[in-house]
């Protein structure tokens, strides 16, 4: 497993696997690809938002966008791994990996309909911080009413 941060060389691949989120998440979200068969992104690696890929064998295997909202603070914008790459719980690994690098305090939201994307994020967050976050039913202004998770990392003495 290998993770590198999006920068110019490597975005193209970043889109490609944009596109399979954006479709696997089409019917939750209602939206259609255009007429090139495109989905348009949510989220674009720009500004504050940075993206990650994760390599298996050499293989693109999945992405995720990370705004950082200040200079501690960290919110998973999008995250996917591709089906294929879906065992072993490569997923929990490959964000984990994420939080560690970065520290500082999370929130992760889930839309109404994502119920697997919920039950991934309590079971990788009930491990990584021995069940201390916060979970509730947020009202986003942009998705409406998800699930959200929160939580921050503790400086050890």
């Amino acid at each position: 497993m290998k993770i590198i941060k999006v920068d110019s060389s490597n975005k193209h691949i970043y889109m490609n696997l944009a596109q399979a989120y954006e479709a696997e998440f089409s019917k939750i979200m209602q939206k259609r690809p255009d007429e090139n068969g495109l989905f348009p992104l949510d989220t674009q690696i720009e500004g504050n938002v940075s993206g990650y890929l994760l390599y298996m064998d050499g293989v693109p295997a999945g992405h995720t966008a990370i705004a950082n909202e200040m200079p501690t603070s960290y919110e998973v914008c999008d995250f996917y791994v591709v089906p294929y790459f879906r065992k072993n719980k490569v997923g929990k690994r490959f964000i984990t990996d994420v939080f560690k690098s970065l520290g500082g305090s999370w929130e992760i939201k889930q839309v109404a309909g994502a119920e697997h994307a919920v039950k991934f994020w309590r079971d990788v967050l009930d491990d990584y911080t021995s069940g201390n976050y916060v979970e509730d039913s947020y009202e986003d202004e942009k998705w409406g009413v998800v699930t959200r998770q929160r939580f921050a990392h503790t400086i050890k003495v």
